[in-house]
């Protein structure tokens, strides 16, 4: 073995013979010390290649027993499209239904929070200008799916009935339902999706291992004028779901 990476070389050949049935799901991998010695590496090596499936998905470290083989993660699609923001109500509950299963959410909101830099910039307001900042954690059956970090600019929505994305008349339904509700009308929502690496923290709030992919979604909406009236930075774990972006394709006028 290349005396640079012995540690993926084991890695590779323990993935082949898992993919091979050779251990079943459940089942319990050897010792480090006897992947060490069937593959002429210390344990330290064997241990870091285990640990390298770990963050793949395909291993489960047990506290105080040992390796083991790690049932297939159930991975599903989410859809992003013009049409899931159309519909009363949230566009995460409505997602959730589609799938079976029953969307709820956790959300702490906290009012008077001066833009950092970056926020004001995606906002068009001034650096320091107040919002409301609302973190989610959006689960699905009791499973987290998604986080969310969400900002609103206080001079649009303050003094209103929903100011606090999760209190008053709208609590609970989506941006788009909540500002029309005060005659805002959002028109465009851009997203940019950015592959990263669980957290620590992202890591224990969706259930993942430290290193998983995961996608992060830059999300701006727009009303009729073009003023941007929120922005949230979504996250979302790949080894469980993936993203689809769907398209309206507009009709040259006269044809069918």
């Amino acid at each position: 073995m290349p005396r640079e990476t012995p540690y993926l070389q084991v890695a590779d050949a323990l993935r082949a013979r898992i993919k091979a049935g050779e251990w079943a799901v459940g089942e319990k991998l050897p010792s480090r010390a006897r992947l060490g010695a069937e593959y002429g590496v210390g344990q330290s090596v064997a241990q870091r290649a285990m640990e390298r499936l770990i963050i793949e998905g395909l291993l489960e470290g047990r506290a105080g027993s040992g390796t083991y083989v790690r049932r297939p993660r159930e991975r599903l699609r989410m859809v992003r499209s013009r049409h899931r923001e159309r519909r009363d109500g949230s566009p995460f509950r409505a997602d959730m239904r589609e799938h079976g299963r029953n969307g709820t959410w956790e959300a702490h909101s906290a009012a008077r929070v001066p833009a950092p830099e970056q926020i004001a910039e995606r906002l068009a307001i001034a650096a320091g200008d107040l919002c409301i900042r609302t973190r989610y954690e959006f689960l699905a059956d009791g499973l987290p799916v998604q986080l969310s970090r969400s900002w609103e600019p206080m001079a649009l929505t303050g003094g209103t009935p929903v100011v606090l994305p999760e209190m008053g008349p709208r609590a609970g339904a989506g941006v788009v339902d909540r500002m029309r509700s005060i005659g805002v009308l959002v028109e465009t929502a851009v997203e940019i999706p950015r592959p990263a690496r669980a957290t620590q923290e992202t890591a224990n709030l969706l259930g993942i291992s430290v290193g998983d992919l995961v996608m992060e979604i830059e999300r701006t909406y727009y009303d009729t004028s073009g003023r941007p009236v929120e922005t949230a930075d979504i996250t979302v774990a790949d080894v469980r779901w993936e993203i689809a972006y769907e398209f309206g394709i507009d009709q040259p006028e006269g044809e069918v």
